[in-house]
This record gives structure tokens, C-alpha cells and sequence, in this order.
């Protein structure tokens, strides 16, 4: 009921049919961000494009200027000199087989991003029916199959987000942390919204950006003028 109530409070504090411009929407979002925990500060991105069609996908990696505010643990699945590598580089976890049948039999996930080296991805690929609907597969596109596993390890550490469209034509990423404060936030936005639009399928007809909104993990949505794209 408390939560409710904070949240009913939030939304009386704003006007909820306007748009803002992006600092002042960031202050907004901190504002309504009344949970007793450091809440995350999401964006979602609505986009002119049909992501039915294979031509207007959009995806991409990036490492945010300030990070995300949270520290992921990393599986690396590879062998020899790459496994030493992702060791050095500070993987919370590397194996080969036997933790691709750890995680078959056992159930184990106690991970948040899978790296693998493509010689592997056919032992991976096995699992690749329980991996996938968790987004946890690796993926060449989102640098999480390579040979350069310490640089893959040493990113997602540093703050790498993926972002991708979902079937609505949303794209949902976090930008940070509520705890980083207004300029901080402000530049992972912009990082961010500068990646999306550098990404637009060529196929994409119309406006691009249809709408952006920010949020906190608990708080009500506002709206952010956008219009670069």
C-alpha cells in the first residue's frame, strides 16, 4: 500500500501528457524515484519501423559513458590460452564442458552474460533451447562470441549494454542508476539515443523515433522530447 501510495504521489507531481526535454525529464524521473533501494533508470525507445521484417531490425551494443551501476558476473566458456585470458581479465566463471553440463543438469545460472570463443559455440549451441528465452546466448552481434574474450570481459564490466527491438518495436535499456545523479544519467541518454539512431535500417521509412520515455524500476513514466531522429 505504502509503494501505492508513493506512486499515486509521483504521478500528481508531473504533468503526464507533456514532454519534457531531456534534462529536465532526467530531474522529473529522479524526482519520482521514491523506493528505499538505489532504483535503475530505464529508457524505452518506440520506433517507425516493423520488426517483423528482417531489413529493420535494430541492435547493437555500446559501453555507456558511466556504466549501469551494476556489476555483472561473467561466464566465459572457452579453453587454453583463451580461458587463462578471461581468467586474467576478471571472468567470475570459466569452463568448457563441464559447465555447459553444470548448467544442463543442475539448472545453474548464477551468471548474467555468457562470452564463448567460436570454436565453441557448437558445445554452446547444445543448450542453446535454455539459454535462449533467458537471453543468455551468445551472439557474434552483440560481441559475445569472439576470440578477444578478455576485451568482451573487460566491457561488460565496464558498463556494455545491449539494446535490441522487441516484437512491439521497443527498444528497453537501462541508463543508470538514480544514485549517479542528473549529469551522469544525461550523458548515457545521449550516448545511448546517439547509438539507436546511427542504427536506423536504411529500410526504415517515416519518423524514426516515435517516442522516448524514461522510468525508475518503481516510478511512473515520463516523456522526453526527442528530435534527432
Amino acid at each position: 500500500m505504502k509503494l501505492a501510495k508513493k506512486y499515486a504521489e509521483s504521478i500528481k507531481s508531473y504533468d503526464r501528457s507533456k514532454s519534457y526535454e531531456v534534462n529536465e525529464a532526467i530531474k522529473t524521473v529522479l524526482e519520482t524515484a521514491k523506493a528505499k533501494f538505489d532504483e535503475t533508470i530505464e529508457i524505452h525507445i518506440r520506433l517507425g519501423v516493423d520488426p517483423r521484417q528482417a531489413d529493420q531490425q535494430v541492435r547493437g551494443v555500446l559501453v555507456l559513458p558511466n556504466g549501469t551501476g551494476k556489476t555483472k558476473k561473467v561466464l566465459v566458456i572457452a579453453k587454453g590460452d583463451k580461458a587463462d585470458a578471461a581468467q586474467a581479465a576478471g571472468a567470475d566463471f570459466v569452463g568448457a564442458e563441464e559447465t555447459i553440463q553444470r548448467i544442463q543438469k543442475d539448472n545453474w545460472f548464477d551468471f548474467d552474460v555468457m562470452i564463448t570463443t567460436p570454436d565453441m559455440m557448437g558445445m554452446v549451441g547444445r543448450i542453446g533451447r535454455i539459454l535462449g528465452p533467458k537471453g543468455l546466448m551468445p551472439n557474434p552481434k552483440s560481441g559475445t562470441v569472439t576470440m578477444d574474450v578478455a576485451k568482451a570481459v573487460q566491457e561488460v564490466k565496464a558498463g556494455k549494454v545491449e539494446y535490441r527491438l522487441d516484437k512491439t518495436a521497443i527498444i528497453h535499456c537501462p541508463i543508470g542508476k538514480k544514485s549517479f545523479g542528473a549529469e551522469k544519467l544525461a550523458e548515457n541518454f545521449n550516448a545511448l539515443m546517439d547509438a539507436v539512431v546511427k542504427a536506423k535500417p536504411a529500410a526504415a521509412k517515416g519518423q524514426y523515433i516515435k517516442s522516448v520515455t524514461l522510468a525508475a524500476t518503481m516510478g511512473p513514466g515520463v516523456k522526453v522530447t526527442y528530435n534527432k531522429g
